[in-house]
Order: structure tokens, then C-alpha cells, then sequence
């Protein structure tokens, strides 16, 4: 799960997958390898979408799993881990998306920030989701910008040998002019299924976009069939 950018919904539309799939039998749960933006309660951090992510999954799992680094400053990822002396190493995010995979049927990754945020010196999500080899979901934050970021992004996954196995149109600015000319853009350069046109809202609900997001498509496509984490290391 990618996004055009930071705050363009990521993390209920993965909740909204979560629930989806739990709603069709199917033993889900989500993974958000990186967060940063975390309050500190007493020697832990809470992460507000890693909370989501677990509230909407339906698999019992090991939280340092599901969250194997987390950052109190809501900073750029490898600049919180830096301030924290961390290396955010994909071999052990590997690792720990193997444990969940063993687990449930479906896993979830949602990235942080956009497809190409660095995650430190040598290293950015993009590693990382090739690393996993996972098809991705794109979110696409419908406002002033959006058809070059969005198709920016179709064109680094493919880069990447990745498959690009739907994506979801979010409105986040309540003013955007021409919402449907824009949708019908995208449509017709995106080479992949829109599985939900997401309206503004102004109290985010997984569940209802649960209901009207488009996972049949990913449930019986190949596209779910994903390569095996490379066991290169980096």
C-alpha cells in the first residue's frame, strides 16, 4: 500500500482492505513496517495508524511484527530514526513480515509517506516493496496535482518490476475543481483497476469504505500471487 503522497489516506484505505477481506473469511492483517509521529505513553510509543491497523485486522499478531519501528517526532523517517541512532534495516522488516504471512492469509504493508520516501542512507520504500515483492495498491489523493504525482508513481512501481494491482481515488480537498474529469484521467492512463472512488470525509470510517471498496477483483486475480521476499542482502 503506497500513496502520491503523505496524508492522502493510506492508512484507512488499508484498514478498509482489512475489513474487507475479514468480511469475505478471509484471515487478515496489517503491517506498517515504519511509522513515525508517535506518543510516548510510559516506555512505549503509539503509532495512531499502526492502532487503526490493528483495530481493523483479524489476526492475532505480535506487535513488534506489525510495527517494527517506530519514531516519536512526526519527521521524515530516516530523519527520525538518525535522532534516534536506529538503522531501519529491511532484513529484519523481512523477517518480521514472514512471521505475519505465516499467520494470516492477507498482510497489508502500508508504506510511509510516498512510494520513494527515504527510509535511510541507502534505502527507501521502494527497497522495501521490492524487497517484499508485494503487488501494490496506490492512493491517490484527489486534489490540486494529483494526475502528475499519480502517474509519477504508476510509472516508478512498474520501474521497479512491481505489479501495480489497483488503486484508489480519495478526495482529501472538498474544493477540487473537475473531480470527475480528473478521475476519468487517471482512469484512462492507469493501467490497473480503480477499486474505489473514495468521497471526502469529514470523520474517516473504514468501515463504510469497507463496504464499497473493490477487493473481489484482488481476491480472485493472479495479481495476488506475489514473489517469494528476496533474500538478498542489502
Amino acid at each position: 500500500m503506497t500513496g502520491t503522497d503523505t496524508g492522502v489516506g493510506k492508512t484507512l484505505i488499508a484498514c478498509a482492505l482489512l475489513r474487507a477481506f475479514a468480511a469475505r473469511g478471509v484471515r487478515a492483517v496489517g503491517m506498517k513496517p515504519v511509522a513515525s509521529g508517535a506518543e510516548r505513553r510510559g516506555d512505549a510509543l503509539v503509532n495512531a495508524d499502526v492502532e487503526q491497523l490493528i483495530a481493523s485486522g483479524s489476526v492475532a499478531a505480535p506487535r513488534e511484527c506489525i510495527n517494527p519501528y517506530c519514531f516519536e517526532p512526526p519527521l521524515a523517517p530516516h530523519i527520525a530514526a538518525q535522532q534516534a541512532g536506529v538503522t531501519i534495516s529491511l532484513d529484519r522488516i523481512t523477517r518480521d513480515f514472514r512471521v505475519l504471512a505465516g499467520l494470516a492469509q492477507r498482510v497489508i504493508v502500508e508504506g510511509v509517506g510516498g512510494f520513494r520516501a527515504p527510509l535511510g542512507a541507502e534505502h527507501d520504500t521502494a527497497d522495501l516493496a521490492a524487497r517484499l515483492g508485494l503487488p501494490v495498491v496506490l492512493v491517490v489523493g484527489l486534489r490540486l496535482g494529483c494526475l502528475n504525482h499519480a502517474l509519477l508513481t504508476a510509472e516508478a512501481i512498474a520501474a521497479r518490476g512491481l505489479a501495480l494491482a489497483g488503486w484508489v481515488a480519495n478526495l482529501i480537498d472538498p474544493d477540487m475543481a473537475a473531480v470527475d474529469a480528473n478521475v476519468a484521467t487517471l482512469r484512462a492512463r492507469i493501467a490497473a483497476p480503480l477499486l474505489a472512488r473514495v468521497p471526502h470525509l469529514y470523520a474517516p470510517d473504514p468501515a463504510a469504505v469497507a463496504a464499497a471498496i473493490d477487493v473481489d477483483c484482488l481476491q480472485e486475480g493472479a495479481i495476488l500471487r506475489r514473489r517469494s521476499p528476496s533474500k538478498s542482502r542489502h
